[in-house]
């Protein structure tokens, strides 16, 4: 029976197999659709999508950088436990997709997952797809940032075994400043990178909040403005990066930082592993009490 290409969309649909192993099971099977996902199943690779409604919130944040092309890749990727997210398995397969992002530079990861995947003849999300058949969790491409650097100067750091990662861009410096930066990031994490991009709205937000507070502390009229340009001062070194106390000497800024290393920042991206991502919360005591009602 000839195997069609309706024929291997039915049962990936179905079983959430690869779309090469869907072939090769419909050609063992002479095209049954019930034995072949049999086969399937008793290859383990019907699995996964029975794990696409839970909830994967662990994993790694990773960096690779080609330097050789002048591409560097910050990386997100979720499965369900922290034990898995520990495995040389899964570490392998996050950084074998940083390599293929920096190597084929997708827009977004719905262009990443229609991707031939690097060195081989299946899509990125056949690849995902069986990585979840084998490690047994659900593994979720979150984000990923590139950034092409040319002449620049690129950092990356990565905090907690892939709990924070961190990719910056100088222009001048050198490796060691950039690292130094990235690590201050992490540990900082802010908003800006200076005051040109904290947006108008939420400064002028700001200042009426400090205002507010001045009034209720009882301060005259004629001093409040001033306070409130102190304190916005203050608020400037919280969340934009250039203004902030390098964690490492807090005798300086990180401006002064980049000044004595001839260099400048041009951007940068901070990820927190499942930040924004609400955590199913289990209660296993119940779970168990529900089996022997």
């Amino acid at each position: 029976m000839a195997i069609t290409a309706s024929l291997v969309k039915e049962l990936r649909e179905r079983t959430g197999a690869g779309m090469m192993d869907c072939k090769k099971a419909l050609t063992a099977t002479d095209g049954d659709m019930d034995k072949a996902i049999d086969y399937l199943r008793e290859k383990g690779l019907s699995k996964a999508a029975k794990k696409a409604s839970r909830v994967a919130a662990e994993g790694i944040v990773d960096a690779y950088v080609d330097e050789a092309n002048k591409i560097a890749v910050l990386l997100e990727v979720n499965c369900e436990t922290d034990f898995v997210a520990n495995t040389d398995d899964y570490k392998n397969l996050v950084l074998s997709v940083a390599k293929h992002i920096a190597a084929n530079k997708p827009a977004d990861v719905a262009e990443l997952a229609n991707q031939t995947f690097l060195g081989t003849d299946k899509k990125v999300s056949d690849v995902i797809t069986e990585a979840i058949a084998k490690i047994g969790e659900k593994i979720d491409i979150r984000r990923f940032t590139v950034y092409e650097y040319g002449n620049d100067t690129v950092g990356h750091y990565i905090h907690g075994g892939g709990k924070i990662g961190v990719l910056v861009e100088l222009e001048g410096g050198d490796a060691e400043v950039a690292k130094d930066v990235a690590m201050h990031i992490a540990a900082a994490n802010p908003a800006y990178l200076d005051r040109t991009q904290v947006p108008e709205a939420e400064l002028d937000h700001e200042k009426e909040v400090l205002s507010e507070q001045a009034k209720n502390e009882g301060k005259p009229e004629k001093i409040i403005e001033k306070m409130v340009l102190g304190r916005i001062q203050k608020y400037y070194k919280e969340v934009c990066l250039v203004d902030q106390e390098f964690i490492k000497d807090p005798d300086k800024s990180i401006a002064g930082l980049l000044k004595e290393h001839n260099a400048k920042a041009k951007r940068f991206v901070r990820y927190q592993l499942g930040e924004g991502i609400e955590k199913k919360q289990e209660d296993f005591a119940s779970e168990v009490m529900s089996f022997v009602k």
